[in-house]
């Protein structure tokens, strides 16, 4: 049920109150039993006298029947046929799959056994919308897949090919290892968000073993017996039985089943002729998300009930007829979810990947053709690497970061998991992104950014009228269905408390004959009560509807006009209460000022999000001077307009896309209004996050950039939002996006990094092997790669910055950084190479080996490279620090025991240095010699920082590769609003001859009309 004030506000307006599922945070008070029935008023009263405001934790199912199930879920497949798995799978998805007929013929009043539940859903699978899941032997192997592993995967099979078993063996280990950690982390984060999406399970109502009892709506199989009632959510797909006082007319259903055509030919009235079923409704349903009829629908004995809708009214029995993934809703997801789509981020990896091997080959190219001029072979001599394809094989392994793609999942992933840490669900990794690049947050208002906290402040009363019969009216004008009450009928109810007097009356001998509840058309709720055998008829609504039935003076209509206007400027919304004495005309009695106050922290947060580059825009389904009103409270804008500007408002093209993108706000939302917003906003390229709680709201989740499903959302918000909020308030929206532009900063400071090691060796090892035939051995190069791959894997742990803007990948910005920064380090690495030449051997002391100097320089600069790339915003993290520390450690035992230099001999093609230095034979590096290149390098990575930060400092290089966020396509919008308005028309011309015309689209006025 819904109230609203002003015209228009209609009840599938509210996106903050639409959503029945709701109710299940309804919590009941100590000492009250729900199933304890001593008649309705006193049950009513009951309720008020013992209700306590505390809510109950969600709790996982209580039903018996799920009791170790998940151990015999799926037929046991043997060991010596694994490709059954598959097959199971497969079949498992049900495309082809349906439901055996003697599985509807279960029994009313005993329900399902606990064994056939259980086997049940070993063919039928489990009932929620679900991707299909996934098998983790092939989700690991997807980490040997794109075009950079592909590279490695080439390196590997070109060593065995020169009978390099050494870098043979590391090879193979840098892509075993970055493929166990990727996949061990993202597991690990998925387990987590796993966890803690128990909190957000839907539960459902059923008759099981004999007896009613509650169970996870995930437990559902075909042939439950679902039990449907007011304010909850229809959890699973169901046929509709009987109503639940009725359970004889089961028979008659049976009947139904069997032979429909007679059933229907046999109880047809005069009214029937036109419709598809008979006798009377039984429950309404909201499935406007489904068939776009705003208003609830009607559902008769043998009609179907939707997957995901709200009953709206009533309570009956349905027989649940198909797992989600077959009901209507389900097979309309899956539609969507066949698309395939990589995302951006995907693509951005692939563009790197790609760039990086169109550099690799023209490194290649060059080396080769320096190679020719210095008659090299193509394969020989084999003990070393002056050589052609050892040459390729260089390149190949440091051309390629083959931890990016894994260090960049795994970022991701361990930041998942500490959002879900903080009551936010990734549903997908890419969302993270989407979340850390958002510029506009389309907000509801209820829960929101206010406490969802109802409060009945004083009440107007009309003249001469008590107070307590007013409250007593409006408690009648109420559902009584304790177990899923309406907010605000439930804060009228319990405002009694207040009223000692009016609980008395209540308790007076009333009857409830009839309850019609709130509907859009009347805009109020009916009751009609007998009292010492007088007929009462109460209502309670928009005071618009109430004052149109009412019989009045202008004076004390005007009044009451001027009343509501005044509730509403100062934030109120108000219902309107009047009731009628058997004939007697009806008499107005007052007006009830509901308030749902602002968070606390909401002001301070909006503020916030303000600095943070953030526009939030409120959109609610509260008429619009409630609408100001709260964003004068919130500190927002008042440039708050009413939805129908939007449609029906004259406007199209340009003047349409300005109002939306300088609006604070809108009010009377409608769902199609929060998705035309999106898509405005959209085009004038700007990424947008949107909120939503109802079943209604999932479109406009699905096209924003970030969906975002609030505390309280109904499953299918859930489902189509990319990041799901189990804790309310914008504060928590506000965090996440802190915390997702940290995880954005981690991956791009990798990336850079990554891309300036790939160049720094390029640039060297080519000029190198150009100018003195020249390289570092193979052996020593696969170190190298798989050190830099240890050291930054724990960059997915360190502390980072957020910006105080929406981020972007900036790619120019990001390649050009990066080929100064690999610039700078091949510079530093021939400034020490080029050391060796001078008379008295340069950085060298006592004694030293080429290459094994050359290894640690090239190491220890490229593992401090990660600390200029972060920023200096924040401290490194220990992790970090401890992992980059234990790689320079190990590189230094290389050069110092000369581990893997090979021996003079093997270089006897390369140009002997001409300095005076002692060439150790067995590689070792002496320890004064050591220090003296740990101090060089300290030296490098100092001068590299003071270059990155100024290459930061300039604005026309900060903002370089920003995409335009305000950009407006003026003529095409013009084209495409003056297209809007085009219909086409069918019409029957003076001979009777039909034709199509293009005409003009009515507005909302003239449809009105």
């Amino acid at each position: 049920m819904r109230h609203r004030k002003e015209k228009g506000d209609d009840p599938e307006k509210d996106l903050e109150n639409t959503d029945p599922n709701k109710a299940t945070r309804i919590s009941f008070a100590d000492g009250w039993n729900p199933d304890q029935d001593d008649g309705e008023y006193a049950n009513l009263v009951r309720y008020i006298s013992t209700y306590r405001d505390r809510r109950f934790s969600r709790a996982g199912s209580v039903s018996q029947a799920s009791g170790g199930e998940d151990e015999d879920e799926k037929p046991k497949i043997p060991w010596y046929k694994p490709w059954m798995k598959l097959t199971h799978q497969k079949a498992d998805q049900g495309e082809t799959w349906t439901v055996p007929y003697d599985w509807l013929q279960t029994e009313i009043r005993t329900g399902l056994t606990t064994n056939e539940v259980n086997q049940r859903r070993r063919k039928a699978g489990f009932n929620e919308l679900t991707t299909e899941k996934e098998n983790m032997f092939l989700k690991f192997l997807g980490y040997f897949q794109g075009p950079i592993l592909y590279v490695m995967e080439l390196a590997v099979l070109l060593a065995a090919g020169l009978r390099d078993w050494v870098d043979f063996g590391v090879i193979i280990g840098i892509l075993m290892l970055n493929a166990i950690v990727g996949w061990y982390q993202e597991k690990q984060a998925a387990d987590v968000v796993a966890s803690l999406k128990g909190d957000i399970a839907m539960k459902a109502r059923v008759v099981r073993d004999g007896h009613e009892q509650e169970v996870l709506a995930r437990e559902l199989v075909p042939g439950d017996i679902l039990i449907m009632e007011e304010g909850s959510v229809v959890a699973g797909e169901a046929r509709l039985i009987c109503a639940y006082d009725n359970p004889e007319a089961y028979h008659e259903f049976r009947a139904m089943m069997d032979d429909p055509e007679e059933h229907f030919n046999k109880n047809k009235t005069e009214s029937d002729e036109e419709e598809e079923h008979s006798g009377h409704s039984i429950i309404a349903t909201d499935q406007s998300a489904i068939t776009g009829e705003s208003l609830a629908v009607d559902k008769f004995m043998g009609d179907v009930c939707y997957y995901t809708t709200g009953c709206k009214r009533g309570k009956g029995y349905g027989l649940v007829i198909a797992p989600a993934r077959l009901s209507f809703v389900g097979k309309t997801a899956s539609l969507v979810s066949g698309a395939q789509d990589q995302g951006h981020f995907k693509a951005i990896m692939n563009a790197i990947g790609t760039a990086l091997l169109v550099l690799v080959v023209f490194w290649i190219l060059a080396a080769w053709i320096g190679g020719f001029y210095h008659h090299l072979s193509i394969a020989t001599p084999e003990h070393t690497s002056i050589n052609l394809l050892h040459y390729a094989l260089i390149l190949l392994i440091i051309g390629v970061p083959v931890g990016l793609p894994v260090v960049t999942t795994t970022t991701l992933a361990v930041g998942a998991a500490y959002l879900a840490q903080q009551k936010a669900i990734v549903q997908k990794l890419t969302a993270i992104e989407s979340l850390a690049g958002v510029d506009v947050l389309c907000s509801d208002k209820t829960g929101t950014l206010t406490a969802n906290q109802l409060t009945i402040r004083d009440p107007y009363v009309a003249e001469g009228v008590d107070v307590n019969w007013m409250m007593c009216v409006a408690a009648l004008a109420s559902s009584h269905n304790l177990k899923a009450l309406d907010p605000i009928d439930k804060i009228t109810i319990l405002t009694l408390k207040r009223f000692p007097k009016a609980r008395e009356m209540l308790q007076q001998g009333w009857k409830t004959e009839k309850f019609i509840p709130f509907d859009p058309v009347s805009k109020r709720i009916t009751t009609i009560c007998t009292c010492n055998g007088v007929k009462w008829t109460f209502a309670k609504g928009a005071p618009k509807a109430v004052l149109g039935i009412a019989e009045c003076s202008e004076e004390v209509a005007r009044h009451y006009r001027d009343t509501a206007a005044d509730f509403a400027k100062r934030g109120f919304r108000s219902l309107g209460v009047a009731c009628k004495k058997g004939d007697e005309p009806w008499e107005i009695l007052g007006m009830l000022a509901l308030f749902d106050p602002p968070r606390e922290d909401t002001a301070h947060t909006i503020v916030e999000a303000q600095n943070l580059g953030l526009s939030v825009k409120m959109l609610t389904g509260d008429a619009i001077a409630i609408a100001k009103e709260t964003c004068k409270l919130l500190a927002l804008g008042t440039k708050v307009y009413n939805s129908q500007k939007l449609i029906a408002g004259g406007l199209a093209g340009t003047t349409q896309h300005d109002l939306v993108e300088k609006a604070d706000g809108f009010a009377e939302v409608f769902p199609e209004h929060k998705y035309q917003v999106v898509e405005m906003l959209q085009q004038r390229g700007h990424l947008t996050a949107m909120t939503g709680d109802g079943v209604n709201d999932a479109p406009s989740l699905k096209k924003s950039d970030c969906g975002i499903a609030v505390e309280g959302a109904s499953e299918a918000a859930q489902a189509a939002a990319d990041i799901v909020f189990l804790a309310p308030g914008l504060s928590t929206i506000v965090d996440a996006i802190k915390v997702a532009r940290q995880i954005f900063q981690r991956m791009k400071a990798y990336v850079q990094y990554r891309i300036a090691l790939c160049l720094h060796l390029e640039i060297y090892l080519v000029t190198s092997m150009i100018i003195i035939n020249e390289t570092i051995r193979v052996e020593l190069i696969v170190f190298l790669a798989l050190f830099a791959d240890l050291a930054t894997i724990a960059v997915a742990y360190d502390n980072a910055h957020y910006e105080l803007r929406p981020v972007e990948w900036q790619l120019p910005k990001i390649w050009l950084i990066s080929v100064v920064l690999g610039i700078l380090l091949a510079v530093a690495t021939w400034a020490m190479r080029g050391s060796f030449f001078l008379p008295n051997g340069g950085l060298v002391e006592n004694f030293g080996n080429i290459q094994e100097m050359l290894f640690l320089e090239v190491s220890l600069t490229e593992n401090w490279l990660i600390f200029v790339t972060r920023g200096g915003q924040t401290y490194p993290s220990w992790k970090l620090v401890a992992a980059i520390f234990g790689v320079d450690v190990l590189s230094t035992l290389f050069a110092v025991f000369g581990w893997i230099s090979g021996n003079l001999e093997d270089t006897s093609g390369m140009t002997v240095p001409k300095g005076q230095f002692q060439e150790s034979g067995n590689g070792h590096v002496s320890i004064v010699t050591v220090v003296i290149i740990w101090a060089y390098s300290i030296g490098v990575t100092i001068v590299i920082a003071i270059v990155y930060y100024l290459l930061n400092s300039v604005e026309s290089l900060n903002n370089l590769g920003r995409a335009k966020r305000s950009r407006a396509d003026t003529q095409m919008e013009n084209i495409l609003g003056h297209l809007g308005r085009i219909a086409v028309e069918h019409e029957t011309d003076v001979h009777g001859k039909k034709k199509w015309v293009l005409g003009s689209r009515a507005t909302g006025d003239e449809e009105e009309e």
